[in-house]
């Protein structure tokens, strides 16, 4: 399926192809008798970092087997709340065991070759698939662990607490970052521009593209949906470079407005 649309794709005029990706973050699990690997919890405790290395390169052979070139893992959510229910999402509620276990972005991409520029994102082949750290930053400390929540933490607490894992994500060379639909203070993370273009891109240096989550840019107004012009641009405007599924219909005469 996927090899026959990126083949549509690459046969029009311009031969743009598509970038798929897909959420294996436990093993394959959408295609049928691929192999199913513990939950991140479960590799957290056995703290193991080449163990979680060695699944990461099963799970990229079995994705890139479907013509998938593109994995939405690992999540590297400090979960500090067992009330939180996608905490077996995350490796541990210590961020440097969660660090540790970031050797799984190794196995998905493949290590970068000695001389190799440390940070810069790196995939090494047909056997290996781009990873995508989530949930950029601080999934895993919402308050009372109600999820999609606020994180109310001062900046020493972020960097100490839960964005440690990213440095080490970013170290290995991952080739995107994904949003969190959660907010640091009360400011949603998907329109966060100092953490996302300031910190993560600036500071640290990331290369890759920032990626947004499902709908995520839909969730930036309170209701959601309420003004899509402005998601979009606050959005944009953070450092999203890429976004995942916006349920937006608007006239033509609007995304004009977007690109002035």
């Amino acid at each position: 399926m996927v090899n026959a649309m990126q083949g549509g794709a690459l046969s029009t005029r311009l031969g743009i192809p598509i970038i798929y990706g897909i959420d294996a973050v436990h093993g394959h699990g959408n295609v049928y008798k691929a192999t199913i690997f513990p939950h991140n919890i479960g590799l957290g405790c056995t703290r193991d970092p080449e163990l979680a290395k060695r699944i990461g390169a099963a799970v990229a052979l079995e994705v890139r087997a479907t013509g998938i070139p593109y994995v939405f893992a690992p999540c590297v959510a400090v979960c500090r709340d067992p009330r939180w229910g996608r905490c077996y999402e995350s490796f541990s509620e210590h961020p440097e065991l969660v660090q540790n276990m970031t050797s799984i972005i190794s196995g998905f991409q493949g290590e970068i070759p000695a001389g190799g520029r440390k940070g810069a994102p790196f995939v090494a082949g047909q056997r290996s698939v781009a990873a995508c750290s989530k949930h950029y930053v601080g999934d895993g400390g919402t308050t009372k662990g109600i999820n999609e929540n606020n994180t109310v933490a001062t900046f020493h607490e972020l960097l100490s607490i839960h964005m440690p894992p990213y440095y080490n994500a970013v170290t290995r060379g991952v080739s995107t970052v994904m949003i969190s639909y959660s907010s640091w203070n009360g400011v949603k993370m998907h329109s966060n521009h100092f953490l996302i273009t300031d910190f993560l891109k600036k500071e640290l240096r990331f290369r890759g593209f920032v990626i947004s989550d499902w709908q995520g840019l839909n969730r930036i107004t309170t209701p959601e949906h309420a003004d899509y012009l402005l998601s979009i641009k606050l959005g944009i405007l953070a450092g999203i470079d890429m976004v995942i599924k916006l349920n937006i219909v608007l006239p033509f005469q609007n995304f004009d407005m977007l690109i002035k």
